[in-house]
């Protein structure tokens, strides 16, 4: 599958991400609020990271099991059913978390949005970067991929 170096990337630049806000959002949530903001910041991070890196480990495997076919209709079913696995943990993870004492509702929340904002750039930006041919390369005549007017004598002088 030609797009395995692009969720490659974004699964590697995401994990340095979540370390860079979980660090970041930790030390101003325990500047801030005590160990309940270092608490809200590093879960958030946490959280942020591990659904990134289940959208793009969900494609990298869809790509596997389609052996690269992204119409395949299985390569879809798997993507949507990593997003209703996603949803269902982001429901039961906010459940859980609500109202808990020993977290910053606050710091967790900023921590999520500045998370997420930053894992949209990175898919912009790793997009932007990467050179996943969108159209086919080969004319239909062509056996071995060859531009079928190579063997074709040129008009002219």
């Amino acid at each position: 599958m030609t797009t395995a170096p692009l969720f490659r990337r974004i699964l590697r630049d995401g994990a340095i991400l979540a370390l860079v806000v979980a660090v970041l959002g930790g030390g101003i949530g325990l500047i801030a609020a005590g160990v309940p903001g270092l608490l809200g910041g590093l879960i958030g991070a946490l959280a942020a990271a591990v659904f990134l890196a289940l959208t793009a480990a969900s494609v990298l495997l869809a790509g596997r099991v389609t052996g690269g076919d992204l119409g395949s209709p299985l390569f879809f079913g798997v993507v949507l059913g990593s997003w209703l696995l996603k949803l269902v943990l982001f429901l039961v993870f906010s459940i859980l978390l609500r109202g808990q004492p020993w977290l910053n509702p606050y710091v967790f929340f900023i921590t999520v949005v500045v998370s997420v904002m930053g894992s949209l750039v990175i898919d912009v930006v790793a997009f932007q970067k990467s050179r996943v041919p969108y159209v086919e390369t080969t004319l239909p005549g062509d056996v071995d991929g060859a531009d079928a007017q190579a063997d074709e004598p040129r008009g002219g002088v």
